[in-house]
């Protein structure tokens, strides 16, 4: 099973280190508590909110889900999709 990755930045870019001074990554379970503190040097940081992003899978990934019966779809019009697969 894999986890997802969050990314936080220090609240105070004037109390933070260089490590979170820049966005950095930390991998957790979705039942993990939200960072407060640098894991360098403590001081507070926030969990940034990213979108997220799936890619076409050149190894079998679509086939794969297909086989499941999951299936794709693709935006024809505003809230109208059509089914790829």
């Amino acid at each position: 099973m894999t986890m997802p990755f969050y990314i936080y930045r220090c609240v105070n870019e004037i109390k933070c280190c260089d490590f979170c001074r820049q966005e950095f990554e930390v991998f957790q379970s979705v039942k993990d508590e939200t960072l407060a503190k640098c894991p360098k040097c403590r001081a507070a940081v926030k969990k940034i909110i990213t979108g997220f992003s799936t890619v076409e899978s050149k190894t079998g990934f679509d086939r794969r889900a297909k086989d499941q019966g999951f299936h794709k779809l693709k935006k024809v019009d505003k809230g109208k999709y059509e089914k790829l697969y």
